[in-house]
């Protein structure tokens, strides 16, 4: 089915940004002598990974077991696993360790470590870990310095693996300007080093040393003592990526496709097909300088629409409306005229769909579910 013929709402995907936007991130880590291990959150796509590794596998992020499945019937094997295990899932984590794929997972107390390892003792395959820590205060994590982190490490290696560390600069997606940013990303690294190095002080190899986000990806200058950085968001980037100067508008290639419905010119809105379970609920830029509310507007060919957005949504109603202060006039969009909404948080919005469309036809599919 062509583009042209798709029912809307749907989920279009310009693989050209896309590898665009992967070299533009390999040209910014080659001198820095780190590699990537792509966060695959965000896209979920087999065929997204393939672009990142030239058509092979390679070392990759995930933040679900049925990502870690997925890709792993694809044939990656270096998997981590970068969100914080529970006991429960441990069955399932041995069961892709000894299908041959090196799933690290994450853990961030003692409570955690102990059940690694006990499960290790018990069924024979050894689990490593990263250990969270905690460099902005934005989720979980112990400080570097706690003697909390060597309680772990000890618990952890009772059985288990202690591989070695892990941050995340979430407050980045809150940097405003460009020393924000090279400071977040300074901080991530060096919070991270500090912790590995105090794991080496009692006698614990943690070799591996992780940091990323796409923001301070884009931004670091200096990569010493890290080895490797974890980012997805990079791939599509969105308006959020946008508002804080890590891309431009030009570089977004994820959009919703949508059709308008109707009109209701005594409220100043155009109707769309694509309500929030197209598009989201993310209002990630109601906090930037520009607010653009669930997402800009542009004509089907890609062209944005000055000052047009969608400023509100229902389950399976979009509503486009100026942007406030505008003293543009409402555009002529009969009923039946193909659009595109550029997304706040590609994250979120990649998740309401099982699938992307190329313009060339091609459909590619998410890997859905935990």
């Amino acid at each position: 089915m062509s583009s042209a013929t798709t029912r809307t709402p749907y989920l279009r995907l310009d693989s050209d940004r896309v590898v665009r936007n992967i070299q533009r991130l390999r040209d910014q880590l080659a001198p820095l002598g780190v590699p990537l291990r792509p966060h695959l959150k965000t896209a979920k796509s087999v065929e997204v990974a393939r672009l990142l590794f030239d058509g092979g596998t390679g070392p990759i992020t995930v933040s679900t077991l049925a990502e870690a499945e997925g890709f792993a019937a694809a044939g990656c094997t270096e998997i981590l696993y970068a969100v914080g295990i529970t006991p429960a899932k441990l069955p399932d984590v041995v069961a892709l360790r000894r299908s041959g794929v090196d799933l690290v997972v994450l853990l961030d107390s003692v409570i955690q470590a102990e059940a690694v390892a006990a499960v290790s003792n018990e069924s024979g395959v050894r689990i490593p870990a990263l250990i969270e820590i905690n460099c902005d205060d934005h989720r979980g994590g112990v400080e570097p310095d706690s003697p909390e982190l060597i309680a772990i490490a000890r618990a952890l290696s009772d059985g288990g693996e202690v591989r070695g560390v892990m941050t995340h600069a979430g407050e980045s997606y809150f940097c405003y300007t460009e020393a924000e940013l090279v400071k977040a990303a300074e901080n991530e690294r060096s919070v991270a080093v500090r912790a590995a190095e105090s794991l080496r002080d009692k006698g614990f190899e943690a070799p591996v040393v992780s940091v990323g986000s796409t923001p301070t990806a884009h931004f670091a200058r200096d990569l010493t003592g890290v080895t490797e950085i974890r980012a997805g968001n990079f791939v599509f980037f969105d308006l959020v990526m946008a508002g804080i100067g890590v891309c431009t508008v030009d570089d977004l290639a994820l959009s919703v496709v949508t059709t308008v419905i109707g009109h209701r010119p005594d409220q100043g809105w155009i109707l769309t097909d694509a309500g929030w379970m197209a598009t989201s609920r993310d209002r990630g830029t109601a906090r930037q300088a520009v607010d653009q509310g669930y997402g800009l507007v542009c004509a089907e060919g890609g062209e944005v629409i000055a000052d047009l957005l969608m400023t509100d949504a229902s389950q399976e109603h979009g509503i486009l409306s100026l942007r406030e202060g505008s003293s543009r006039e409402l555009p002529e969009l009969p009923v039946g005229t193909r659009l595109r909404i550029l997304p706040n948080h590609a994250c979120a919005t990649a998740a309401q769909h099982a699938s992307y469309q190329l313009a060339t036809g091609e459909t590619w599919p998410r890997i859905t579910g935990w």
